[in-house]
């Protein structure tokens, strides 16, 4: 057989190190919390809520190659002035991450593993709704690609206005 050929063992092993390089291990609630303060009374309320989103998301080294990313969220909901309902969640995963740096590892734990991981948000937030009697609220999807693009641009432009002020001075 030449060098130049590719046997079945050399395609699978090509294969099994392009797929070695990310894996999703688990995903997991890492935090949950509900309060409705005024119930009974907000249920009297006309429902047509005033709803006040916080996202966030981070990530740490926990080991070599593994990551743990968390999505939070903060959802205050008031109807008519009087709090209906605040929820937060944090919606974790671990992930193995190998052979990527730089921009790749950061857009990869920034944006890649968010956009796993929110469906799972999502579905959380709205058990815990139902669960407390008010009606699910559906997240819309988020775009953590372009959030990631968006403070790449930030954290540049920053950077060549810093630059620019050393230069002036």
């Amino acid at each position: 057989m030449a060098d130049n050929e590719t046997s079945p063992e050399n395609v699978q092993a090509n294969e099994e190190s392009a797929q070695g390089n990310f894996a999703l291990q688990r995903i997991y609630v890492k935090d949950i919390s509900f309060e409705s303060p005024n119930s009974p009374e907000v249920f009297q309320k006309q429902w047509e809520p005033e709803v006040k989103l916080d996202l966030s998301t981070k990530n740490k080294l926990v080991a070599k190659d593994i990551y743990e990313v968390v999505i939070s969220v903060t959802l205050t909901t008031s109807v008519e002035d009087m709090t209906a309902y605040i929820i937060e969640v944090q919606q974790a995963g671990i992930f193995m991450v190998r052979e990527l740096e730089g921009t790749q590892l950061a857009q990869t734990l920034n944006a890649y593993c968010p956009n796993l991981l929110f469906p799972y948000l999502r579905e959380t937030v709205d058990a815990a709704l139902v669960k407390g009697s008010f009606p699910a609220i559906m997240l819309a999807p988020m775009n953590f690609d372009a959030i990631f693009a968006q403070a790449m641009m930030q954290k540049q432009k920053q950077a060549a206005e810093s630059a620019d002020e050393s230069t002036a001075h």
